[in-house]
């Protein structure tokens, strides 16, 4: 894990926050969902370094529909944590909105499928996650410093 996190210069956040980066970080995500659930997990459920990825599903708070989103995520028994980093980009992603407007949702690890009741972290816990997060995916300290966004931490627990 690094010491200090990487900084990003002016044009680099710029490209980081280009709505092309946007439209390819969605064009893979589904594309590694389609693999994850085509082989129930078997392939694509990994990210960089070997981090583990599962399948967040939420409900659209437009559409109303199922939206599937491939993360990385720490397991704690039954209990889910996830993390609204978008890879550092200034603004929340779409699957953060949509548990604000409705927290119900399910989650798949290569395992299991979990239905789960979201919220967001305390101050405390944000302190007390962070530390994991950080050992289980070091990137997310390099995420942190490319945004003056709070990254937010999602506490999932069972129904």
């Amino acid at each position: 894990m690094p010491d200090t996190p990487k900084s990003l210069n002016p044009k680099q956040v710029e490209r980081l926050n280009a709505p092309a980066t946007g439209t390819a970080i969605k064009w893979m995500s589904r594309a590694q969902t389609w693999i994850f659930k085509k082989t129930n997990g078997r392939f694509g459920n990994k990210f960089l370094h070997g981090a583990e990825v599962g399948i967040l599903t939420t409900i659209g708070r437009k559409s109303g529909e199922p939206r599937d989103s491939p993360l990385l995520f720490l397991q704690e028994g039954t209990r889910i944590v996830l993390v609204a980093s978008q890879g550092g980009r200034a603004t929340n992603p779409m699957w953060y909105l949509n548990i604000t407007a409705n927290p119900n949702i399910s989650f798949q690890t290569k395992k299991e499928k979990l239905d789960l009741v979201a919220r967001e972290a305390t101050d405390a816990e944000r302190d007390q996650y962070w530390p994991k997060l950080d050992a289980m995916y070091a990137d997310f300290a390099n995420y942190r410093s490319y945004t003056d966004r709070k990254i937010p931490i999602l506490i999932c627990d069972p129904v």
